[in-house]
């Protein structure tokens, strides 16, 4: 889907970029006189510098959300490694919960990335009908499931009470981290915005295409700027796929997790 749309920007560029051309090659040469190609430009010129100021903090804005989005995952995985790493040092009494918890890693996995190969762990929920981001009812039941359990430890000497402790802590923090990656995944980039900044872009290559003289080193300089603009905003456009696309955060945090509780 991203690079559909880098190319319908692409071909709305261009298209754009040779009505401008067509309409100079229609037009009566005297439209072209020096006076009014410099009041042309002069408009062409705040245009541009206006459009690109505006492209250059949507990029810059949409990378670091990204960003933001893949170090929270990195986060979150980590801090699901910590929460099993506490829980295995309780002893085998937490055994079962330590397996609800990789069933529940492998699970957001598997439904988060389902065009990679899924881990398998036994008892693991379905992930069929799973939404790739946001808040899902089974997995938000089994990490309940894993809260409850956690709170029912009956530790009975110091060690195990201060372990049981520091538990409930690293639970609460994995709890606050997921909120987080739930959040970065329904902050979705308005597409009006977008659309926008499109049609700005549309009305700066029309002024190209009415400017440039009909030569071959006017037309492939023409051509290469509605490449490298309609790239960019290609680039935009993928960055607000967090787990898609060229750029997507990968899988790899969560699935090193997952082999740290399989140790």
């Amino acid at each position: 889907m991203e690079i559909l749309y880098g190319l319908g920007f692409l071909v709305l560029f261009a298209v754009s970029a040779i009505s401008g051309m067509m309409l100079r090659a229609w037009l009566p040469e005297d439209h072209f006189s020096k006076d009014n190609m410099e009041a042309v430009s002069l408009g062409t010129g705040l245009l541009v510098t206006f459009t690109a100021l505006v492209l250059s903090l949507q990029l810059s804005s949409a990378k670091s959300a990204f960003d933001a989005a893949n170090r929270d995952r990195s986060l979150y995985a980590a801090k699901l490694a910590r929460l099993d790493e506490c829980l295995r040092n309780i002893g085998p009494e937490m055994d079962p919960t330590r397996q609800r918890l990789r069933q529940y890693t492998a699970a957001v996995i598997a439904s988060t990335w389902p065009y990679e190969a899924a881990p398998v762990v036994e008892g693991m929920p379905d992930v069929r009908h799973m939404a790739v981001s946001g808040e899902d009812a089974s997995l938000k039941a089994v990490m309940n499931e894993i809260g409850a359990s956690i709170d029912s430890m009956a530790p009975v000497d110091t060690a195990h009470i201060n372990m049981a402790a520091r538990c409930r802590v690293n639970f609460t923090m994995v709890e606050e981290s997921r909120w987080s990656v739930i959040e970065d995944s329904e902050r979705a980039a308005s597409n009006s915005y977008s659309g926008i900044v499109s049609f700005w872009l549309v009305l700066v290559f029309f002024s190209f295409g009415l400017q440039v003289p009909r030569r071959m080193v006017s037309a492939i300089v023409l051509a290469i700027s509605v490449v490298a603009v309609a790239s960019v905003m290609f680039v935009i456009i993928d960055l607000n796929v967090l787990y898609g696309g060229i750029f997507g955060i990968t899988s790899s945090s969560m699935r090193d997790a997952l082999a740290d509780m399989s140790r």
